[in-house]
């Protein structure tokens, strides 16, 4: 229990605790190993590590997974992680120089420009429809130039969500709906607003 002694709980309240923790913790690929398997937990819906002041805040709801139930699959989870790390770090020392060419091609400056170039493209793309929409509809436009704009940018922001939201609702909300039941409940009425806001008054 030596690791997990090191988190020392500084806050509590309903549904939100906040932990001081240890440095190695607050390292850019073990914290998102944290963030990532603590999220998995049923009731959890919002983790952060503090890097620079080496904190973590969890919030959870207390009537889906209470205090201690939280505070039992936390310990285990650094427990786990706490190992993975120590077993990484000789299988890294046993192997230096293959380690150092793995990582120089997980950095290629090429894959980054890729991701950044889809990115741009895509956002483009839907920018383009969303215009070719909007000019099929001159006469909204021309009649009602602030309801036109209002649904232009509602439109955008949708699609920014559902860029920004893509990886979880593929990896987390479709395998698992009964589990992500409050996301997908805000989706769907998200879209029933938006549906609203197009219908004539």
């Amino acid at each position: 229990m030596a690791i997990q002694k090191q988190f020392v709980l500084r806050y509590r309240e309903d549904g939100h605790i906040r932990f001081q923790i240890p440095a190695h913790f607050c390292e850019s690929v073990t914290a998102k190993s944290l963030t990532q398997a603590l999220l998995n937990l049923e009731g959890i819906y919002r983790v952060h590590v503090y890097t620079s002041q080496k904190k973590l805040s969890i919030r959870y709801q207390e009537t889906v997974c209470d205090f201690k139930t939280l505070a039992r699959l936390l310990f285990k989870i650094i427990e786990d992680l706490d190992k993975a790390a120590l077993s990484e770090k000789k299988v890294t020392q046993l192997t230096k120089v293959d380690s150092i060419k793995t990582k120089f091609k997980k950095l290629s400056i090429n894959q980054w420009f890729k991701r950044q170039y889809q990115d741009t493209k895509e956002t483009l793309q839907a920018a383009k429809i969303l215009t070719k929409v909007g000019l099929k509809k001159q006469k909204t436009l021309l009649n009602n130039p602030e309801k036109a704009m209002i649904d232009f940018f509602n439109d955008m922001l949708v699609i920014f969500l559902i860029k920004m939201h893509w990886e979880r609702i593929t990896k987390d909300w479709i395998p698992n709906p009964l589990k992500y039941r409050y996301e997908w409940l805000a989706v769907f009425y998200m879209f029933f607003l938006l549906m609203r806001s197009r219908k004539p008054k």
